[in-house]
C-alpha cells in the first residue's frame, strides 16, 4: 500500500458523513471472499488477474488449504462516486456454521451488510441466519445475487428461465425478511395491546366492547426493507469473471440510446414488462402475451450472447464486433490464451467491472455513522434486565453523542470491541522491516568496512605475535566466543517471538488517540453506582477510586486494518473501524472502552452456534503442562466462540462449535500459542438424565400388565437393600421413597415425576430469566432494593403464566406456586416441588408481589429456614450428577412430600437443659433479678447445645435428599437423552440414496426432502446424535464424491427410546430377544460409554465362553 493512500484515507477518516462500515455476509461457498478480492483489486492493492484466485483476506494457511474463511477481517478501501470520495470499511465474514460467531463480532462493528446469495443454490440455512443476525442489530442489508455465470454454463438454463429463477430467488429473500418484518411488527402490537387494556380497566370498564383484530401490519411501512432490482439494492455478479451490474448501469445505457426516460425504464427494466417495437411502446404483461420481458430483451440476452460467443463456441470475429461495439481493448496476449475465460474476464471487467456497480451501491444505499437509528442505540445501551429509561440520566445524555458520531474534542470517546485477535509480533508495523533510504546505505556499507579493516589488522597482530601457548589462533578463539554469544542470545529471541493481541473496535463517538488513558466497563459494570462512587467530573487519567467491574487502560498503539497487514495511526476519529494494541491484559473477548464512566457496558453479542463439542487435552510431554495452560488462555482471548474450562477431574477441556472449529482450535495451539506436541482425547459427548411416563407397551408391542411396574419396584427395592442405606430406605409401590437420616434426626419422603416435554423447552429457553429471578430473590432475602426495568418483570409474569397454562391436571394443582426451586445450579430444566403439609414458605415469584411480601420473608420457623437451605442443595447435587451416567438431569420434576424434623436430639443428652428450664420457671417468682439473669443464661446454654448440632444435621440432610432423589429417579423408567443436530443437506438426485445410507447407519432421522424449485438439488433436513456426527461429513462427501456437503447446528436434546437398565422379563421378549438380549442396545452403549470414560463401574462380561471354536479348516 503506498504512503500517499494512507494519507488519503486518514482524510477521508475526518469525514464521517462518506465513510461506510459494512461487512459481507453468506452462506459458506457462495462467493464472499471472491467479491471481496474483486473490490480490494479496484484499490490497487492486488491484481485485477489474481482476483478471487489469490483470495487477500483468507491470510491464514487453513483458510487457504480447505478453501474456507474462518475469521472475519477488516481493510479500508478508498471509492470516488459522484463526484464524492468515499472511505469504506470492510469486513468479509465466514460462511461456515462453525464460525458463525465471528460473523457475530462483524455485525456489530458495521451499518450496513452486502448478502451475497449464489444463484444456483439460493437462500439458504446460513443466508436466513446472517439475515437474522443482520435484523437483531438494525443495520440495513444490500444484496449481491453472485455465481450468474453458473446459471449459464453449469445449468445451460436460457436468458428466459434465469430471469424467473432469479425472480424465484427474490421472493425467497424477501420472505425471510418478511418473516422478521412481520414478528417485530406483532411484538410491539402486542405490547401496545397490553397498554391499552390497563388504560381501559383503569378508565371505564362499562361500555360496548369492540374487538380490533387487525395485527398492525397493514399500517406498518415495509416499503423500504424489501429487496427489488428498481430500488437499487440488488447487483447481478459473477465475481470469478469480474463482472456485476445493477439495474441503474443500464438505465444509463438505454435511456440515451433509446430516447426513452430514465425514470420510465428504471421502473419498468425489471418486472412484467416489454418493448412493442411498432408502437414504440413500453408495454405491461410480458408473461400473459409470451413476449420477452425488458430485463431479458435489453440485459441478460447480451450476456448470454457474450458467453456464448467467448467461451462456448469461440467465434472470434463475433467477439471482435462485440468488443468494438462496446469500445472494449484487451491485450493481445488474453485475446490469445487458451483458457476462453481469461478473455471473457478481460471484456467483463471492463464492460461491467463488478467493484463498480457493488461500490456505488454501497455508497448510495448503506447509511453512514451519522444515520445510527435510536433505536439501536438505545439497544446497545440496555443490557439484559435494565431498561434505557432507568439508566442515570448521564448515561442518558451519551446518546446525542452517539447520534452526532462527533470528532470534538470535549466530545467522549466511545469504543466498542467486538473481539480480540492474535498477531505475530513481527508482523507489527512497528517491528516491519523498512526499505533502506541512500544514506542509510551508505552509512551502513562504510560501518562494515571499518570493522572488516579493524579484525584483518587484529588477525595479524596476533600471527606475528604467535599463539604458541594455546596452540590455536586467537581469530579461532574469538570466532568460538562470538557463536557462544550467538547461542546464548537465541533463547531470548525465541521468548521474543511471541503472539500479541491487537482489539477489533469501533469508535462511536470522540477521537481515540494514541497513549490514551480509558476506563475498561466489564459486563456487569453498573453506570449508578460507578457515578456514585466516583468523584464529579474524573478521567481515566486522574482517577484512583475503586470502583466494581471497573478498570482503567492506556492504548499503547492505534492500526489501520488492512485485511493482512496493519499500518500504524497516531489517532482515529468517531465512526471509524481500527485496531488497539496493548489491551490484552485488561479485555478477555469483548469489552466497552469509555472516557465517561456515565457510559454502560454494552449488550453482548448474540452467538448463534453453542459450543458443544468437548475434548480433554493434554501435553504429550508431562513437563510441558506450563506451556499447554498458557496457550489454552491465549485461545480463549482469540477465539469469540471456543471455550476452556478445568473439570473437577482436573482435564483441561476445550468446547467448540463443530468439527471444524475443533481441528483449527488444536492447529492453533499446536502451532501458534502452546507450540508443543498436544494429545487432545475423543470428543466428550453431553448426555442428559430423565425419567418418562411408564411404557403401555413391552419392547415386543404386548400390552403391560400390573406385574411388569411392581417387577420395577422390587428390582428397586433389592438394590437399595444391598446398599449401606438399607435400614434407613423405604420405597412405597407407587414410586415414592422414604429416607432417614443417619443419625434419625431427619426423614424426607421424594417422588419423582416426569415434567411435560413443552415445560422442560420453555425451562431450558428462559434460563436466564430464572437465572435473574434468582438474583432478586436473593436480594430480597438479604433486604436489598433493585431497579429491575418493567419488561423484565412482565417476562417473569409471562413466565409464571406459561407454567400454569402448560402444568394442568389433578397432579399438577397448584404446582407452580409450589416450587421451591430450579436446578441444577439454580436455573435448570428440574423442578423441586414443595407438597409438605403444613410447611408455607415465600414462593419463588415473591418478586411479582412483593409489595406486600417482602416484610413475610422471615415467617417460618427459623429452624426450618436453616434447613430449607439444605433441602435445596440436596436437590442441586442430585440434579446436577443423575445415577445413570453421572450426567445432569433434564425434565424431572422431585416433589418433596414428606419432611420431619425432629428439634430434639435423643433424650438423655436432652434430660439436664430441661430440667434447669423447669426449676427455673418454679423459681422465678421468688428469686432476686440475679437467679433470672441465671436462668437466662442456662437457656442460652440449651439453645447453644441445639444449635450445635445444625452441622452435622444440615450436612446429613443435604446427603439424604441427594440419595433419595437419586433412589426416587431410579424408581421411575430412566432414560438417556442425547444431543441432537439439525443437518440440512443438498444434494443432487444420483447421491441422495447414498446420503440416505450414511444417515441411517449413523441413526440419523430425514425429517423432509424437497426439491429446489428450478434446480436438480433436493434439501434433505434431517436429525443426528451428536454422538454420531463425528466424521460425518467428511463420510457424506466421500460417498457422494463431493456433490453434498452438511450443515450441522445444535438442535435440541432428544429422548432415547430404548431403556439402558432393560431386561427381558416376559416370555415373548425372551423368544424374541434372547436370554442375555444382546442385541445392540443404543442407550446402553451410550451410557457405558460415558461411564468407562468417568471411571464408573461398567456391569459388562469381558470374555464369555472361553472355549476356542475350531473348524475343520483350522484343523488341517
Amino acid at each position: 500500500m503506498g504512503h500517499s493512500s494512507l494519507e488519503k484515507i486518514i482524510a477521508l477518516q475526518r469525514n464521517p458523513a462518506n465513510i461506510r462500515n459494512l461487512c459481507i455476509l453468506a452462506h459458506v461457498d457462495h462467493g464472499k471472499t471472491t467479491l471481496a478480492d474483486c473490490l480490494v483489486a479496484s484499490n490497487g492493492i492486488i491484481s485485477s488477474r489474481l482476483a478471487g484466485k489469490l483470495r487477500y483476506l483468507d491470510s491464514r494457511e487453513d483458510e487457504q488449504v480447505r478453501g474456507i474463511t474462518m475469521k472475519s477481517s477488516a481493510i479500508s478501501l478508498h471509492y470516488a462516486n459522484g463526484g464524492q470520495e468515499y472511505l469504506l470499511n470492510l469486513i468479509d465474514s465466514p460462511g461456515h456454521v462453525d464460525f458463525s460467531s465471528e460473523v457475530s463480532t462483524a455485525v456489530r462493528l458495521c451499518d450496513g451488510a452486502i448478502v451475497v446469495i449464489d444463484a444456483v443454490e439460493g437462500v439458504c440455512p446460513q443466508t436466513q441466519v446472517v439475515l437474522r443476525q443482520a435484523w437483531l442489530e438494525n443495520i440495513r442489508p444490500v444484496l449481491v445475487i453472485n455465481k450468474i455465470d453458473r446459471l449459464i454454463m453449469e445449468l445451460k438454463l436460457s436468458s428466459q428461465e434465469a430471469y424467473t429463477h432469479l425472480q424465484k430467488i427474490l421472493e425467497q429473500v424477501n420472505a425471510v425478511t418478511g418473516s422478521l418484518f412481520t414478528s417485530k411488527v406483532l411484538e410491539e402490537r402486542a405490547e401496545k395491546n397490553k397498554e391499552e387494556e390497563e388504560k381501559e380497566g383503569e378508565a371505564a370498564p362499562d361500555g360496548d366492547q369492540v374487538y380490533d383484530w387487525s395485527a398492525g401490519l397493514e399500517e406498518a411501512d415495509d416499503s423500504h426493507l424489501y429487496f427489488s432490482p428498481d430500488q437499487g439494492n440488488v447487483v447481478f455478479a459473477s465475481a470469478i469473471d469480474g463482472w456485476g451490474f445493477s439495474i441503474q448501469q443500464f438505465v444509463h445505457i438505454y435511456s440515451q440510446r433509446m430516447g426513452i426516460k430514465a425514470e420510465v425504464l428504471l421502473k419498468t427494466l425489471w418486472g412484467d414488462f416489454y418493448l412493442n417495437a411498432k408502437a414504440k411502446k413500453i408495454m405491461k404483461g410480458a408473461q400473459a402475451k409470451g413476449k420477452k420481458p425488458l430485463f431479458v430483451q435489453l440485459v441478460l440476452d447480451n450476456i448470454w450472447s457474450l458467453y456464448d460467443a467467448v467461451v462456448t463456441r469461440r467465434d472470434k470475429e463475433k467477439v471482435e464486433k462485440v468488443m468494438t461495439s462496446l469500445g472494449v481493448k484487451v491485450m493481445a496476449r488474453d485475446s490469445r490464451h487458451s483458457d476462453p475465460k481469461v478473455l471473457l474476464s478481460a471484456i467483463c471487467s471492463q464492460w461491467l467491472p463488478v467493484s463498480r456497480a457493488v461500490l456505488s451501491m454501497v455508497c448510495e444505499k448503506l447509511p453512514s455513522p451519522l444515520d445510527m437509528a435510536a433505536e439501536r442505540v438505545e439497544k446497545l445501551m440496555s443490557v439484559g434486565a435494565r431498561r434505557f429509561d432507568s439508566l442515570p440520566e448521564k448515561t442518558q445524555e451519551l446518546k446525542k453523542a452517539f447520534l452526532q458520531c462527533s470528532s470534538e474534542e470535549n466530545a467522549p470517546v466511545i469504543i466498542f470491541v467486538s473481539k480480540m485477535f492474535a498477531v505475530d509480533v513481527k508482523a507489527l508495523p512497528q517491528n516491519r522491516q523498512r526499505p533502506l533510504t541512500q544514506e542509510e546505505i551508505s552509512q551502513r556499507r562504510e560501518l562494515a568496512r571499518q570493522r572488516h579493516a579493524e579484525k584483518l589488522a587484529a588477525d595479524q597482530m596476533a600471527a606475528t605475535e604467535g599463539n604458541k601457548d594455546h596452540g590455536q589462533p586467537a581469530g579461532l578463539g574469538t570466532a568460538k566466543m562470538e557463536s557462544l554469544t550467538l547461542k546464548e542470545s537465541k533463547p531470548e529471541e525465541e521468548e521474543e517471538q511471541r503472539e500479541t493481541f491487537v482489539a477489533f473496535a469501533r469508535v462511536y463517538s470522540g477521537v481515540v488517540k494514541k497513549g490514551q488513558r480509558v476506563f475498561v466497563l466489564g459486563p456487569k459494570y453498573d453506570p449508578a453506582q460507578g457515578l456514585s462512587t466516583l468523584p464529579e467530573n474524573c478521567t481515566a487519567s486522574d482517577c484512583a477510586t475503586e470502583v466494581p467491574y471497573l478498570s482503567r487502560c492506556s492504548m499503547e498503539s492505534i492500526y489501520l486494518l488492512m485485511g493482512r497487514e496493519l499500518e500504524e495511526l497516531e489517532e482515529v476519529p468517531a465512526g471509524n473501524v481500527l485496531g488497539l494494541g496493548g489491551l490484552e491484559d485488561f479485555v478477555l473477548k469483548s469489552a466497552t472502552l469509555s472516557t465517561s464512566a456515565a457510559c454502560p457496558s454494552f449488550a453482548p453479542l448474540n452467538f448463534e452456534a453453542t459450543p458443544i463439542v468437548r475434548v480433554a487435552i493434554e501435553p504429550k510431554h508431562p513437563s510441558e503442562m506450563p506451556k499447554l495452560v498458557r496457550g489454552m488462555r491465549l485461545l480463549n482471548q482469540a477465539d469469540p466462540c471456543a471455550e476452556v474450562l478445568i473439570q473437577e477431574t482436573g482435564e483441561h477441556v476445550l468446547v467448540t462449535a463443530g468439527e471444524v472449529h475443533l481441528q483449527r482450535c488444536l492447529d492453533d495451539l499446536r502451532e501458534r500459542f502452546a507450540k508443543i506436541k498436544i494429545a487432545a482425547s475423543e470428543p466428550i459427548i453431553p448426555f442428559r438424565e430423565t425419567v418418562v411416563r411408564p411404557p403401555k407397551v413391552d419392547m415386543v408391542n404386548e400390552e403391560l400388565g400390573r406385574q411388569q411396574k411392581v417387577a420395577i419396584i422390587h428390582q428397586v427395592k433389592e438394590e437399595a437393600s444391598q446398599s449401606r442405606l438399607s435400614d434407613n430406605l423405604h420405597v412405597d409401590p407407587n414410586g415414592l421413597v422414604t429416607l432417614t437420616t443417619p443419625n434419625r434426626l431427619a426423614t424426607v419422603g421424594v417422588r419423582a415425576i416426569p415434567l411435560p416435554q413443552e415445560v422442560t423447552s420453555l425451562l431450558e429457553r428462559s434460563s436466564e430469566l430464572i437465572r435473574t429471578l434468582e438474583q432478586m430473590n436473593l436480594s430480597l432475602r438479604e433486604g436489598k432494593n433493585l431497579d429491575i426495568s418493567v419488561g423484565t418483570m412482565d417476562a417473569i409474569a409471562g413466565l409464571k403464566a406459561q407454567l400454569e397454562n402448560l402444568l394442568q391436571g389433578r397432579r399438577w394443582r397448584s404446582a407452580v406456586e409450589r416450587i421451591w426451586a430450579f436446578g441444577p445450579r439454580r436455573y435448570g430444566p428440574n423442578i423441586l416441588l414443595n407438597s409438605v403439609e403444613g410447611y408455607q414458605r415465600p414462593s419463588v415469584w415473591q418478586c411479582l408481589n412483593r409489595g406486600g411480601e417482602v416484610g413475610e420473608a422471615g415467617a417460618p420457623a427459623a429452624g426450618l429456614r436453616d434447613f430449607d437451605s439444605s433441602i435445596i442443595s440436596g436437590f442441586q447435587l442430585a440434579t446436577l450428577s443423575g445415577p445413570m451416567c453421572e450426567e445432569p438431569l433434564m425434565g424431572v420434576c422431585f416433589s418433596i412430600e414428606r419432611w420431619d424434623i425432629q428439634s430434639s436430639a435423643p433424650s438423655q443428652n436432652q434430660d439436664s437443659p430441661l430440667d434447669i428450664s423447669n426449676e427455673g420457671l418454679a423459681e422465678v417468682h421468688e428469686a432476686s433479678p440475679a437467679a433470672a439473669a441465671g436462668l437466662n443464661q442456662a437457656r442460652r446454654r440449651a439453645d447453644a447445645a441445639l444449635a450445635d448440632c445444625y452441622g452435622p444435621v444440615s450436612g446429613q440432610l443435604i446427603a439424604a435428599t441427594k440419595d433419595a432423589c437419586r433412589h426416587a429417579f431410579q424408581a421411575q423408567p430412566q432414560r438417556l437423552m442425547a444431543a441432537m443436530y439439525t443437518c440440512e443437506i443438498m444434494a443432487t438426485a444420483e447421491v441422495l440414496g447414498r446420503v440416505y445410507g450414511v444417515l441411517g447407519k449413523r441413526e440419523g432421522r430425514v425429517l423432509n426432502e424437497e426439491m429446489k424449485e428450478g434446480t436438480e438439488m433436493f434439501i434433505i433436513k434431517a436429525v443426528l446424535p451428536v454422538a454420531e456426527s463425528f466424521g460425518f461429513a467428511d463420510e457424506i462427501r466421500k460417498r457422494t464424491s463431493g456433490l453434498a456437503s452438511p450443515q450441522l447446528v445444535f438442535s435440541h436434546w432428544e429422548v432415547i427410546s430404548s431403556d439402558p437398565c432393560w431386561v427381558p422379563t416376559t416370555e415373548e421378549e425372551y423368544l424374541h430377544f434372547g436370554e442375555k438380549a444382546d442385541s445392540a442396545n443404543q442407550a446402553l452403549k451410550y451410557m457405558n460409554a460415558v461411564r468407562r470414560r468417568k471411571g464408573l463401574y461398567v456391569e459388562e462380561k469381558i470374555v464369555e465362553h472361553a472355549e476356542k471354536q475350531r473348524t475343520l479348516s483350522k484343523n488341517k
